[in-house]
C-alpha cells in the first residue's frame, strides 16, 4: 500500500488524510465542530465588546440567563475572547473546556486569564452556549456576582458589586494616595495604577479567589497576578474582603491598600526566588512607612513573644504565612518580615532594601537568593544577617 518505498512519507501521508486523522504535517485535522463552537464564541466575545445585546443573544440558548451581559456593562473592557481548548460532544450536546482572556482598558497591559466551562446545544444544525462558568477550582468573575459599577480614580480603577458608589469612591481615594507613597517607597519602574475589586461580601471575596470563605475570613485584602520577572507582568487585582475591611479604623484601611499596591509594583521582581517573609515583609514596611507607629505598636504579637523571652530563632517559613495557620503564628510571621525588612532600611538604607528585593527576586532559584543577595548587596551572611535581626527584635521590642 505503500509503494513498495516509493516516496512512501507522501503514499502514508495521504492514507492517514483519508482516514481523517492527521494532515500531512502531522498535526490533528481541525474539527468542525469545535471550529463551529470557536466561531460561536468569537462572535459572543465581539459582542461583549461592541456593547451588542441582539448578538450576544445570538449567541445563547433560549432558555440561558442572560444577565451577565447587563451586568458587565459598566466594565471598560479593551479587549476580550475565548479559546477552546477542548470539545466533548455528545449528539447535539457539548461542553467546552475554554480560555476566557480580558484586558481593561488602560489599565492592563497583560490579559487576565480565567478557566471556563461551557454547556452548548446544537438547534438547526447552530450551536449555542446554554452556560458559561467558572471550570474547576477556578475563580468566578466579578460581573457573575451582580451588576457591575465603575469608579475612576487618578490612579486607580474601583470596580464593585452591591456597593454604594459613594463607597467605591472612598477605596479609590484610598488607592490614589498608594500608589505615589508607593512610588516613593520603591521607586516609578510599574504601572503606577491599580485595579480594585470590591465585591458584595465575604463569599464574594471568596467566589473571586475559587476558595473556600473561611480561609479568608478575618483577612481584609489580597492581591491576585503571575509572579513575574518581567516588565509586563500579568494585570493585578486588589481584592477587598469589605466584612473585615470595614471594620478597619482609618490607618488600617490606608495601609491595607498601600501593602496590597505594593505587591502590584514589586510583581515584576517577586518570582519563585523570593520568601515570603520579604514579599510580605516589604509590603508591610511600605504600608507603614512614614506612619510614625512604633514596633510596639505594629507587632504586638511579636512583642508579646519577645517579652516573654521567646525570640524566633529563624525567619518565618513560608508555610507560617498559610491563611489556615493559627493566628498568632500568622501574625508573628508578618511582623517578623516587617522588622526584617525595617531593619534592612534603617542600617543599610533604603536603597540596599530595595535592590536586596530585586536580587532576591532575579536569583534563578529558591536555593541560594537570600544568601547571594545578601552577601552582594549588604555585605553579610545569612548566619549574621539573622543574628542581627534577632538582636533587633529584642532591641525594639522588649
Amino acid at each position: 500500500m505503500a509503494g513498495h518505498g516509493r516516496a512512501p512519507g507522501v503514499v502514508a501521508c495521504c492514507v492517514l488524510l483519508l482516514a481523517g486523522l492527521v494532515g500531512c504535517g502531522g498535526q490533528p485535522a481541525p474539527d468542525s465542530q469545535t471550529a463551529a463552537v470557536q466561531q460561536v464564541l468569537d462572535r459572543r466575545a465581539a459582542a461583549v465588546l461592541a456593547g451588542n445585546r441582539p448578538a450576544f443573544l445570538a449567541t445563547e440558548a433560549p432558555t440561558t440567563d442572560t444577565a451577565e451581559f447587563d451586568n458587565l456593562r459598566d466594565v471598560p473592557l479593551a479587549a476580550l475572547s475565548y479559546r477552546v481548548t477542548s470539545l466533548h460532544r455528545t449528539g447535539d450536546r457539548a461542553s467546552a473546556d475554554a480560555e476566557l482572556r480580558y484586558r481593561v482598558k488602560d489599565y492592563d497591559r497583560a490579559p487576565v486569564t480565567a478557566s471556563r466551562l461551557l454547556r452548548l446545544t446544537r438547534t438547526g444544525g447552530h450551536w449555542y452556549v446554554s452556560a458559561d462558568r467558572p471550570a474547576e477550582k477556578a475563580g468566578e468573575q466579578l460581573w457573575e456576582q451582580g451588576t457591575v459599577e465603575t469608579v475612576r480614580g487618578t490612579h486607580s480603577l474601583v470596580l464593585g458589586v452591591g456597593q454604594p458608589r459613594d463607597v467605591l469612591r472612598t477605596y479609590a481615594d484610598l488607592a490614589d494616595r498608594s500608589v505615589p507613597a508607593v512610588s516613593r517607597a520603591w521607586g516609578t519602574d510599574w504601572v503606577q495604577h491599580v485595579v480594585v475589586l470590591v465585591p458584595r461580601s465575604l463569599e464574594g471575596m471568596a467566589g473571586l479567589l475559587g476558595a473556600p470563605a473561611s480561609g479568608y475570613r478575618g483577612i481584609a485584602a489580597v492581591t491576585t497576578g503571575e509572579a513575574g520577572g518581567t516588565s509586563r507582568a500579568p494585570a493585578d487585582r486588589i481584592i477587598v474582603n469589605p466584612d473585615a475591611y470595614s471594620v478597619l479604623g482609618d490607618l488600617g484601611k490606608q495601609v491595607v491598600l498601600r501593602h496590597e499596591t505594593t505587591h502590584v509594583a514589586t510583581r515584576a521582581h517577586t518570582t519563585a526566588a523570593t520568601p515570603l517573609w520579604l514579599s510580605e515583609g516589604y509590603a508591610d514596611w511600605v504600608g507603614y512607612r512614614d506612619s510614625g507607629r512604633t514596633p510596639r505598636e505594629v507587632a504586638p504579637e511579636l512583642g508579646r513573644s519577645v517579652a516573654r523571652g521567646r525570640i524566633p530563632a529563624a525567619l518565618p517559613r513560608d508555610t507560617d504565612f498559610a491563611f489556615s495557620t493559627d493566628a498568632d503564628t500568622l501574625a508573628q510571621a508578618y511582623e517578623s518580615g516587617w522588622l526584617a525588612c525595617r531593619m534592612i532600611a534603617e542600617h543599610w538604607g533604603e536603597a540596599r532594601l530595595n535592590a536586596f528585593y530585586r536580587a532576591v527576586g532575579d536569583h534563578r532559584t529558591r536555593t541560594g537568593a537570600v544568601e547571594s543577595a545578601l552577601q552582594h548587596t549588604l555585605g553579610t551572611n545569612l548566619e549574621m544577617f539573622t543574628r542581627e535581626w534577632r538582636a533587633y527584635l529584642r532591641a525594639q521590642l522588649a
